[in-house]
């Protein structure tokens, strides 16, 4: 398997919209349930294409086939402070699950973050048990309705906080 920045294979942001799509599309903002486009969303992860800046994304491939996609972005969940890191829209493909695909792309992300000087990401998840994100190392924060969905916010500390004595 294959991890890159989205910046280096762009010709995959109709795929992933497709699939941001199907699995999220359906959102409530508050004014009732709403589908999002499928173009709009390609057109949003335009923003996606940086290399060291956030937002990012990187994609994982086998044998040049997309098969995982996952954000380095800013502020996903509203209640939280603008300047917050989140790792967001975390999606493998079907025939692609189970096997390490996503924790091999999470490590990946984990990375970039410290590269980039990232402390703390969040995370917010509709597995309430925290799943493979507690498996990590993720920190259960708060369980929360957004978007008319009950999600697990998750929070994990990229440095190390010494302690002196």
């Amino acid at each position: 398997m294959d991890i890159n920045l989205l910046h280096d294979k762009p010709d995959f942001i109709p795929q992933i919209a497709n699939w941001y799509n199907n699995q999220w599309g359906d959102i409530d903002d508050g004014a009732g349930l709403q589908n999002r486009d499928t173009a709009a969303l390609a057109i949003k992860l335009a923003d996606y294409l940086n290399i060291d800046t956030v937002p990012l994304m990187l994609v994982a491939t086998k044998n040049r086939e997309l098969v995982a996609a996952a954000q380095l972005r800013f502020q996903e969940n509203k209640t939280y402070p603008e300047n917050s890191h989140w790792l967001g829209g975390v999606y493998v493909s079907e025939s692609h699950r189970g096997n390490g695909t996503a924790r091999t792309l999470i490590e990946s992300i984990l990375s970039k973050a410290k590269q980039l000087g990232i402390q703390q990401l969040y995370l917010q998840t509709e597995d309430l048990s925290g799943g493979l994100y507690k498996k990590m190392g993720w920190q259960a924060v708060e369980e929360v309705k957004y978007c008319g969905v009950h999600v697990l916010i998750m929070q994990l500390d990229l440095i190390p906080i010494n302690i002196r004595s």
